[in-house]
């Protein structure tokens, strides 16, 4: 399933290799007082790439954004408390440099003996990464004698640091970027059956090409989230004050026809008469809504059906909450749907941010197969679209 040429089909021996990671993490503090790492999901995820590396004899220099710095270098969003905490991680100090390319990263670069490890400064300090400039891919690749991306997060991006630089260096995939190209790309071409995939979050704008595609090879749908409501005022129905993606009502109407008994609705909805924790709520079956009242999450009902469906399936993919899970009156329907996923005996694969910390809040993670650390990447898997970071790599 997964045809590019990876970590493990070159020596990389007393080479510098230039990795690019996903260490786009939370920051917590302030940073003037001094910011600490919030969530190191992302960076322990890196880590069997970075150990194989080291174990190989290798020089590390990783490269990494780090949030969306508007004009030039941020201090909170530099990579510094990032690296600091990576030293943690892996038992050994780890060296900053204060750009990532130039000469403080040459310097840095050239100081790097095999076994050690350097982390640059955040990319996007450099308008230029965004637009893929070939001389900033090119001054990144002169650092370094090879180049892995263990990015998948950011492979749907074609900046200089995940595609720019592999037109320079031998390019290869850390095992990370192997082990989500092989779930989702399975998943995708090949699933086992029953395949249901499980839909949520807000708009359904950012999804048609993601349920177009699955609606090919999945055998159910579930919709739940804000992208339900747009459906049924698609359908004709008043939604009140629940939240709608106007803009797509025309093709919600056609994915109802396209799908037909493939494409699951809610059968019963929570309202509440406020978008807060605290607001009056109760669940009536799907139909008008009265004024004033919104839609937050799917019913008892639908949970059940939902979870019928789940557990009889041999491949789930999920992506976005089924309401707004913050609030704990309307977390009944994603949690219901995490506790079904986790045990049902189906290859099970959970993409986007908020599923993911549904997930971990549940405290249910270790029963799923696969937790991709992509959000946007992974939608554009299950769309069936190339991503530019892999497509870049070199073919075994």
């Amino acid at each position: 399933m997964f045809d590019k040429k990876t970590i493990r089909d070159i020596k990389v021996a007393g080479k510098r290799v230039l990795v690019r990671v996903d260490f786009n993490v939370p920051l917590s503090g302030s940073s003037t007082a001094g910011l600490t790492v919030g969530d190191d999901t992302r960076i322990r995820a890196a880590l069997p790439t970075l150990e194989y590396l080291l174990e190989h004899g290798a020089a590390i220099i990783l490269c990494s954004h780090l949030g969306r710095p508007k004009e030039g270098p941020d201090p909170k969003y530099s990579l510094k408390p990032v690296a600091a905490h990576l030293g943690k991680l892996i038992g050994k100090p780890v060296a900053f440099a204060e750009d990532c390319f130039g000469p403080a990263a040459e310097k840095a670069a050239k100081a790097l003996k095999s076994g050690e490890v350097l982390v640059l400064e955040n990319t996007r300090f450099h308008p230029e990464e965004e637009k893929n400039n070939p001389e900033m891919a090119k001054q990144l690749a002169a650092l370094a004698d090879i180049y892995v991306n263990d990015a998948f997060g950011s492979a749907h991006r074609a900046h200089a640091s995940t595609e720019g630089v592999a037109k320079y260096l031998p390019a290869v995939a850390g095992f990370l970027m192997e082990k989500e190209i092989q779930y989702l790309g399975a998943a995708v071409a090949d699933p086992a059956k029953p395949f249901v995939a499980i839909l949520g979050g807000a708009k359904i704008s950012d999804k048609i090409g993601v349920i177009e595609n699955l609606l090919t090879k999945a055998d159910t749908i579930l919709i739940g989230g804000g992208m339900a409501n747009t459906f049924f005022k698609a359908q004709g129905y008043p939604v009140a004050d629940s939240l709608v993606d106007d803009e797509a009502l025309e093709i919600a109407r056609e994915l109802v026809t396209k799908g037909g008994p493939r494409l699951r609705l809610p059968v019963d909805v929570v309202i509440g008469d406020k978008f807060e924790a605290a607001a009056a709520h109760r669940v009536m079956p799907t139909g008008p809504i009265p004024e004033g009242w919104r839609i937050l999450d799917i019913g008892p009902e639908t949970i059940a059906g939902y979870t019928k469906v789940i557990k009889a399936a041999r491949t789930v993919v999920w992506n976005g909450p089924m309401g707004v899970f913050e609030f704990p009156e309307f977390a009944k329907g994603t949690f219901g749907v995490v506790q079904a996923v986790a045990e049902s005996d189906a290859v099970s694969i959970i993409g986007g941010g908020e599923s993911v910390a549904a997930i971990q809040q549940s405290g249910l993670a270790d029963k799923i197969t696969h937790i991709s650390t992509g959000g946007g990447a992974s939608l554009e898997m299950l769309e069936g679209v190339v991503l530019p970071g892999v497509a870049a790599l070199q073919d075994k």
